[in-house]
């Protein structure tokens, strides 16, 4: 076995430089990381989910803690698809200089094309990352990625308008993730990453109220691995499309419990919050790991317990 196990992965032609990836909406665009470390050592950014039109999100409060995670409701908070281009991509530019991947969010099936299309011609988006957990305000507010149907529809519609890979990122919170997955690849999906968070709530027992003012909120942190291991095993048995595997990773043996899984890549949600240098000691960690366990190339590791 080589003294330097090789880290590189590829989604869908883009070469990453290691496997770990900040999940969007537990990174910013990066700024506040940057004074901590350098952020060139990351195999890309998932940046904050971005809608058409800026968004204040919900009312506070919409964070809580939980055992073994935490709950948010934080709402889509960012400052709209015009600030993103015009504002935060340069800025990131000078911050991070590999790829990066845009989480495309939308409150209807022209809104994910429309922003899509934007990111057209940003050179350094590589990957869009579409979250079709989003509210579909046509149909009830159940999310885009609650049914195959609506979730091939939403994909056709982004496959339409761009050329750059597109990957759909699942909601959990539906009876088969498997078969949301397979409509999404037969409607042009390049690859998936999965999970997004769990619905779940508290309740405070002196107010006798729900803690988030949203009274539901998304479960994410250690408590969620194996849910998202379940999930990202389906999946892969199910297609043919890589996959993004996210949900409870924060060390260097979630991740690569992940990608035995089936994931190729991994993004590291919550522990960002819990600890900032979470994923850089997953990176500093993996050619251990990598020795430990037989993988003079991580991308091998991709499925292996199959």
């Amino acid at each position: 076995m080589p003294e330097q196990p090789d880290l590189s992965v590829t989604l869908s032609g883009v070469t990453l430089k290691n496997p770990v990836i900040p999940a969007s909406g537990t990174f910013g665009f990066g700024r506040e990381f940057a004074g901590i470390y350098d952020l060139d050592i990351l195999g890309s950014i998932s940046l904050k989910g971005t809608t058409e039109a800026p968004r204040i999100g919900n009312p506070t409060p919409r964070i809580a803690e939980t055992p073994s995670g935490m709950l948010n409701a934080v709402g889509l908070q960012n400052p709209g698809i015009d600030t993103v281009i015009g504002e935060e991509l340069p800025a990131i530019a000078e911050l991070f200089h590999g790829p990066l991947i845009a989480n495309v969010c939308g409150f209807s099936v022209e809104e994910y094309a429309r922003n899509a299309a934007r990111f057209a011609d940003c050179q350094q988006i590589a990957i869009l990352e579409i979250n079709i957990s989003c509210p579909n305000l046509h149909c009830g507010g159940r999310n885009f990625g609650s049914s195959p149907e609506t979730a091939a529809e939403v994909t056709r519609a982004v496959r339409a308008s761009t050329s750059k890979p597109i990957y759909m990122k699942l909601s959990p919170n539906v009876g088969d993730i498997a078969a949301v997955a397979r409509a999404c690849e037969d409607a042009g999906a390049d690859g998936l990453c999965l999970i997004n968070t769990l619905l779940g709530m508290r309740i405070d027992l002196r107010s006798r109220r729900p803690v988030l003012a949203n009274r539901t909120g998304g479960l994410s942190g250690p408590a969620v691995l194996p849910v998202a291991l379940r999930m990202v095993w389906d999946v892969f048995e199910a297609v043919r499309i890589p996959i993004i595997g996210c949900g409870g990773v924060s060390n260097a043996h979630d991740a690569l419990e992940m990608m035995m899984a089936g994931a190729a890549a991994v993004e590291v949600g919550a522990a960002n919050l819990v600890d900032p240098l979470t994923c850089p000691r997953i990176i500093a960690d993996m050619p251990r790991i990598c020795r430990e366990f037989g993988f003079d190339r991580i991308a091998d590791a991709t499925g292996a317990a199959h």
